[in-house]
């Protein structure tokens, strides 16, 4: 099957997106992945065929514009079975184009996307999200999403589309990039916490993990990654000269990224219940800190609450404050035991989460049966 997949990004740094990509080129099919190219973006390495839209605009109601235009034309006239849409802002012109041509659709929404805060001070334009949801999600009849509470919110609001949940768990096998230049970059004999991601935002815990490094004095906090809050943190750290305690890392290929995340002792997943998308998240990193061996330190969110108590792989907090998550990590370094006890336990969790596992949908959807059955 030649399957098309789009995405709003810029295909460099999401996981879920090249996983999927991946599981299907090793199933026999033939990708291509279509989304944009921005100023800063780093250059593609992948197995499967590329393209990305240079278009007039990053940002605004005038990108999705652009984006949506470009989608629809393109899909329009591209070799293609099947179209796997991510998000829903790739999807009117995804759903409009599969209607068109009769063609496979799967729709692969990584979130609650009307409930992210983004929206929640915008009502028009929520509204208009809203509206193009509210019209194509009951007529879709292949949806995967990333969790069972996310699925149930879309099932409770649309009716009868079945919904896969995929998580987006790593690969099994995934190569763990080690570069031991990062070792420069940590004080010695420290205890290394670790934050990482490309979605460092509003509501997300960076602000109180920067805070609560005034109450440890024998650790470092690793910020890696980017996202909306990143230049208000820098400036954070330096207001409370923070500077020797709080190490900031750029955006870096996956792999590398584990490859950091694994030299660090605990990784942080402080994501806050102040909207229903937060509220229903399952982090990626929480999945990348146990693949590469360390313990997590959590908000209490009921899916990450879920995983982290299943496996036994961290610890909750019961509310993002600065000082209690401080005193919670100062009694790991004081407590090594206790810390090695549960970091013990990462090797079996690793075992039994795993991509492999989380995609054999993708086996169902994507046959020749679906194919005669699309529409």
């Amino acid at each position: 099957m030649q399957v098309i997949v789009t995405v709003s990004n810029d295909l460099c740094t999401d996981q879920r997106v090249q996983k999927v990509c991946k599981s299907l080129i090793d199933r026999g099919h033939s990708v291509r992945l279509i989304g944009r190219v921005l100023p800063a973006s780093l250059p593609l390495h992948l197995p499967y065929q590329t393209k990305r839209f240079k278009l007039w605009f990053n940002t605004g109601p005038l990108f999705y514009i652009n984006l949506n235009l470009r989608l629809f034309f393109y899909l329009l006239f591209a070799r293609c079975d099947a179209i796997h849409s991510n998000d829903l802002d790739t999807l009117l012109p995804s759903w409009l184009v599969a209607g068109m041509r009769r063609k496979l659709l799967v729709y692969d929404t990584h979130e609650y996307f009307t409930g992210v805060p983004e929206l929640q001070k915008r009502p028009l334009v929520r509204g208009i999200w809203t509206f193009i949801e509210g019209f194509i999600f009951p007529k879709l009849k292949r949806v995967i999403t990333v969790n069972d509470s996310i699925a149930n919110l879309y099932q409770n609001r649309y009716g009868n589309t079945e919904i896969q949940v995929i998580r987006n768990i790593p690969n099994a096998e995934v190569n763990i990039v080690a570069n031991k230049e990062f070792l420069t970059v940590f004080p010695p004999g420290k205890f290394r916490i670790i934050l990482q991601g490309n979605g460092i935002n509003i509501d997300r815990g960076g602000e109180e993990a920067v805070e609560m490094m005034k109450w440890l004095d024998r650790a470092v906090l690793i910020i890696a990654g980017n996202g909306d809050v990143i230049q208000q943190l820098k400036e954070n750290v330096i207001a409370e000269q923070l500077e020797e305690r709080v190490i900031f890392m750029p955006r870096m290929p996956y792999n590398e990224l584990l490859g950091l995340t694994q030299l660090c002792d605990l990784g942080l997943t402080l994501d806050k219940d102040t909207n229903i998308n937060y509220r229903f998240s399952l982090p990626n990193k929480l999945f990348d800190y146990l693949r590469a061996g360390i313990p997590v330190l959590a908000s209490d969110l009921s899916e990450v609450r879920k995983i982290v108590e299943t496996y036994h792989t961290g610890w909750i907090v019961d509310k993002v404050d600065p000082q209690l998550m401080a005193d919670q990590i100062n009694e790991l370094i004081d407590n090594p035991d206790v810390y090695l006890k549960v970091k013990a336990n990462l090797a079996e969790a690793s075992n039994q989460l795993s991509w492999e596992k989380e995609c054999q949908v993708l086996d169902k959807w994507y046959s020749a049966g679906s194919l005669l059955t699309a529409l």
